[in-house]
């Protein structure tokens, strides 16, 4: 037995001796010191005189916050620039990156996560379970790509419910009693119900929420060989859809890239008594003087919820940053509790961290608690590259549904025919 104990006890320390001796991770060790806030293995990477950072425009006032909290604590001073929208920063760190100008952090929403680490431009970052707890799953999954971590989240947005109050009393719970409203309500250019169910982002909503999928998740991975856009599922949600157009539930001025102007335009007219449609519009619609109510999207006939796209925006760590230790240390400061509900309160975007979703500023939001909710029953939009080649024939088949020049079977077997061919050829397997 002393003997067995004595080999253990040798066997540990030799372990022990080739780690020490490895190649250190920028993952945040447990124990920190309680003086500094730093860890035991941080003398790996010196504290930089500096981080840059960027941001979106017009939401730097959420970050100047968390930066003073954070230069408070660990002495590091941070910069951060405004650079327009997603495409802006993503396109810029492009040129910035290889000429050595690149920041230390960047926004980014995640449906480019994919691309942009094909193209070296964000690096893998390590943080502590506790850490990942914070956030619901899905804005996690949304932040991973090829099974590992890219960044943790920011704000997420889903298409909800809108209604005029003025024109429907509250919610409907599902969407058959919405199609009976819309009937009723439908007549003399007024409309029950609007959706831009031609444009894919929306139409997945109950394409998925009756079995179709766009890729199928295999062990963390989406696999760009199972495409289930024209399932059994996938076909009783274009069915689904055909019915509203078909109708004249819809009017034919909202398909194609100028339809959501048009149902704008027809909601805060006060043309239409209730949309499909995100958080973004809201303000548009206050500003029209129209009285909204905010609610998750009504069950669909087989009793599933609607399942809209999410969109979450994340922080990520860059490729060529010299301190990604410290630069993921400001990504968990900038997104713990305290920093997303100053978010929320400075700007309205709504941060997928658990607590805070039952916390009075959510809660007693109606828009920003319906957007919660309905995120929990939300797939985010896959970001692994194929999904460019997924939009252009969605959209094609879409429009034919809407127009009656394709039966929904046909229209899908068509679109998802143009997918695979596209993938194959745009994106050769590894």
């Amino acid at each position: 037995m002393k003997k067995s104990q004595s080999f253990f006890m040798m066997l540990v320390l030799v372990i022990g001796m080739l780690a020490a001796c490895g190649p250190q991770r920028e993952a945040q060790p447990e124990n920190t010191d309680k003086d500094n806030g730093t860890s035991e293995n941080q003398a790996e990477e010196p504290k930089p005189e500096k981080l840059v950072v960027w941001e979106d425009t017009d939401k730097g006032i959420a970050l100047k916050p968390a930066i003073e909290s954070f230069e408070k604590e660990y002495g590091i001073k941070v910069e951060f620039k405004e650079l327009g929208m997603a495409d802006k920063i993503r396109d810029q760190l492009r040129l910035d990156g290889p000429a050595g100008n690149a920041p230390d952090v960047v926004t980014l929403p995640h449906d480019q996560i994919g691309q942009v680490v094909t193209e070296g431009l964000l690096q893998e970052i390590q943080v502590e379970d506790s850490v990942l707890d914070t956030f619901t799953e899905s804005s996690i999954t949304a932040q991973m790509f090829d099974g590992k971590l890219y960044g943790l989240p920011k704000a997420t947005e889903t298409p909800v419910f809108i209604y005029n109050k003025a024109l429907m009393e509250k919610a409907p719970e599902t969407m058959d009693e919405l199609y009976t409203q819309a009937k009723e309500l439908t007549a003399g250019g007024q409309y029950g119900f609007l959706a831009l169910f031609d444009n894919f982002y929306f139409a997945h909503g109950p394409i998925a929420g009756m079995g179709g999928y766009v890729f199928k998740e295999n062990d963390g991975a989406l696999d760009r060989e199972d495409v289930g856009l024209n399932n059994e599922g996938a076909v009783e949600g274009a069915e689904f859809i055909q019915k509203w157009y078909s109708e004249g539930l819809f009017p034919k001025g909202i398909i194609g890239e100028s339809g959501g102007a048009a149902m704008d335009g027809l909601f805060n007219e006060g043309k239409a008594a209730s949309v499909m449609n995100g958080p973004w519009a809201l303000q548009g619609m206050k500003d029209a003087g129209i009285d909204v109510g905010v609610s998750v999207m009504p069950k669909l006939p087989n009793g599933e919820p609607v399942k809209t796209f999410m969109g979450v925006k994340g922080w990520h760590v860059t490729a060529f940053t010299k301190n990604p230790y410290w630069a993921t240390k400001f990504v968990e400061h900038i997104t713990n509790e305290e920093n997303s509900k100053i978010r929320f309160e400075t700007t309205q975007e709504i941060p997928p961290v658990k607590s805070l979703i039952e916390d009075p500023v959510i809660a007693d939001n109606e828009a920003a608690k319906a957007v919660a909710e309905q995120s929990q029953y939300a797939v985010p939009m896959p970001n692994i590259p194929e999904m460019a080649e997924v939009w252009g024939p969605m959209a094609s088949a879409l429009q034919t549904i809407a127009t009656g020049k394709a039966e929904p079977k046909a229209a899908l077997d068509d679109a998802v025919k143009t997918i695979k061919t596209n993938i194959e050829t745009n994106h050769p397997a590894k």
